[in-house]
């Protein structure tokens, strides 16, 4: 690999990570059975989606918007409000899941998909087999 290769790679580190993360995220949100561990997942993927959000953000020697002779770049705000509202969308993402995820441990007595699947087969062949 040559040093115009190498340097251009270290230059988009942090987008690496970023689809690093995203396939990661969604790797585990598809295999995994378990409800918690698909929390968990999508918890990775969201992670990833903000880092694609806050690091265009960041403007190397850029301060706050603040309007001053002194200053000649300023920085975009605009992606780090987004980034605090959608945090708060993922922690109630998040709240919602693990509640769904305690209720049908109540009345499935387990959290994997594929249990639960099979513990529901017999009311799906039920409901296809009384159709008109």
């Amino acid at each position: 690999m040559s040093s115009a290769a190498s340097a251009s790679a270290f230059s988009h580190y942090s987008y690496l990570v970023t689809v690093f993360l995203m396939v990661a995220g969604l790797y585990i949100v598809i295999a995994c059975g378990n409800l918690i561990k698909k929390l968990v997942g999508l918890g990775i993927f969201q992670t990833s989606v903000y880092f694609l959000y806050i690091v265009p953000g960041k403007v190397v020697g850029g301060t706050a918007p603040i309007v001053s002779d002194a200053f000649k770049v300023y920085s975009n705000p605009l992606p780090h409000v987004l980034i605090l509202t959608a945090i708060v969308v993922g922690v109630a993402t998040l709240a919602l899941g693990l509640a769904l995820t305690v209720r049908i441990r109540e009345a499935y007595d387990t959290i994997e998909e594929g249990d639960i699947l099979a513990a529901d087969e017999p009311d799906r062949r039920a409901v296809g087999s009384s159709a008109p």
